[in-house]
């Protein structure tokens, strides 16, 4: 069955007893608000990965010697390869200064082993070094986000239903902190019990690869990047 974001809406006014369930209707105004406070809650939880339940794999085929990507509502990377026929190659996730701030020949094609993911309106933009020799599958997994829907969106084809009552509630709280209104303390406590179950529903993976900057390896230089192609064996 179809679960619009129509009858989210409807439903968050009932739950926040701002329209009696029994005495009354969701008027037309009404309606056009609550989806204007609907994109604005979803526009709002992409800044909050923890309660963005869902990863998600995604492709992407590089273009030879182009090192920028725009990916649209993409909000977060957890890991990303690409692969050369069968064979997959794994990349380092650089931070900001190691990425933008170090010193590099920038022209360089070759196989990539770093990037780097910036947040950007509307989406995030990928950055690899080197910049791809050759057209190949990028993949990776990470979170993506809704963050604009209209009344006649199903919501039931990207959310689970425990996901879109999580929704019904926070959308109930925000309209009644739009009206002024006291959000009742029952469904506040059931909102607070159930972000306490949906931030463990599917978590970043958090473990840690040590790096060392004393490996032993000689710096770059032209030999290792011909020869190499940006791989050593370890």
């Amino acid at each position: 069955m179809a679960y619009t974001a129509r009858m989210l809406i409807t439903r968050a006014y009932y739950l926040s007893q701002i329209v009696s369930r029994q005495l009354q209707e969701v008027s037309g105004e009404q309606i056009e608000d609550g989806l204007f406070l609907l994109n604005a809650l979803l526009q709002f939880k992409s800044t909050d990965l923890r309660e963005i339940p869902y990863f998600k794999r995604d492709t992407l085929t590089l273009t030879a010697g182009v090192g920028e990507y725009f990916i649209e509502r993409l909000l977060y990377v957890d890991a990303m390869t690409y692969n050369i026929g069968d064979v997959r190659y794994p990349m380092t996730e650089l931070t900001r200064k190691q990425f933008f701030a170090t010193g590099r020949v920038d022209s360089i094609q070759s196989l990539p082993f770093s990037y780097r993911v910036e947040r950007e309106k509307g989406g995030s933009r990928i950055f690899l070094y080197f910049l791809p020799q050759g057209n190949y599958v990028l993949k990776l997994s990470g979170k993506f986000g809704l963050t604009n829907v209209t009344l006649d969106t199903d919501l039931s084809t990207i959310y689970d239903e425990f996901y879109i009552e999580f929704l019904r509630y926070q959308l109930a709280q925000y309209i009644c902190s739009d009206y002024g209104a006291t959000f009742p303390d029952e469904s506040k406590a059931k909102l607070k019990e159930m972000e306490d179950v949906i931030l463990d529903v599917s978590p970043p993976d958090l473990s840690l690869t040590r790096t060392t900057f004393f490996s032993g390896q000689s710096p770059w230089d032209w030999q290792a990047i011909n020869l190499s192609k940006g791989y050593f064996p370890f």
